[in-house]
């Protein structure tokens, strides 16, 4: 479970989170949904421990990331597809992030099967696409099996059958039992893929419901969230 505890994070004069407080299950997908700038990136950062909030707490299984051990085995996370060194192999890129943890390298071959790497095992990151370098981090972010997973705009540059391959992935992680916490501008996607919503403006709570309570006046999740998000703006 994810805990956001009244959490601000302010950068001089200005907060991008500002007493933002909400809780991911495990057993669900929950969507996180925030028009640019609203808050979103901040707010994964804060829960992996890479910024440190100004005010309140985030927790995941009660305890700050930054208390784990080994963090790969207890929490997968995607925030930047590109974030792999360019030089490196996929294969090397994973065991290195392996061996950090104490992870099998059995794994490795596991997570490159699991992401349709494992013909591009052996190729250098720097060529590859997007969609690529997306599955690269899919696959480290399921390095360690972990229960809790935090990816953010996890389906940028993935083709179609890339897309719903993710939907049905994350879908199927979340029947496991797991925490899936997925930050998406592809209102269409979120629709089918989460069972809950998380969505912010200005860094503050809008809403947290499911998607049918959300879509129940519009049937269109991109329409309740527009008029959600004005609504904040007016």
């Amino acid at each position: 479970m994810i805990e956001v505890r009244d959490v601000t994070k302010r950068y001089g004069p200005a907060a991008a989170v500002d007493g933002l407080s909400f809780t991911v299950r495990p057993g669900l997908v929950t969507g996180f949904l925030g028009a640019n700038g609203a808050g979103k990136s901040t707010t994964m950062r804060m829960i992996l421990g890479l910024d440190r909030p100004t005010r309140g707490e985030a927790l995941i299984g009660g305890r700050p990331y930054r208390e784990f051990a080994d963090p790969l085995r207890r929490v997968g996370a995607l925030l930047e597809a590109r974030a792999a060194h360019p030089a490196r192999t996929a294969h090397h890129h994973l065991l290195w992030l392996a061996e950090s943890n104490r992870i099998p390298r059995a794994r490795v071959h596991e997570v490159l099967g699991l992401t349709g790497l494992e013909d591009a095992a052996g190729r250098r990151v720097g060529g590859f696409s997007l969609g690529m370098a997306q599955r690269l981090g899919l696959a480290a972010a399921l390095l360690g099996d972990p229960q809790v997973l935090l990816l953010d705009e996890p389906m940028n540059g993935l083709d179609p059958e890339g897309i719903r391959w993710l939907r049905t992935f994350l879908r199927e992680l979340a029947a496991q039992g797991r925490t899936v916490f997925v930050s998406s501008h592809l209102m269409g996607e979120m629709a089918r893929t989460a069972d809950r919503l998380i969505v912010i403006g200005g860094g503050r709570l809008l809403a947290d419901t499911t998607v049918a309570e959300l879509t129940a006046a519009t049937g269109s999740l991109e329409e309740a969230f527009l008029r959600l998000t004005e609504r904040r703006a007016g």
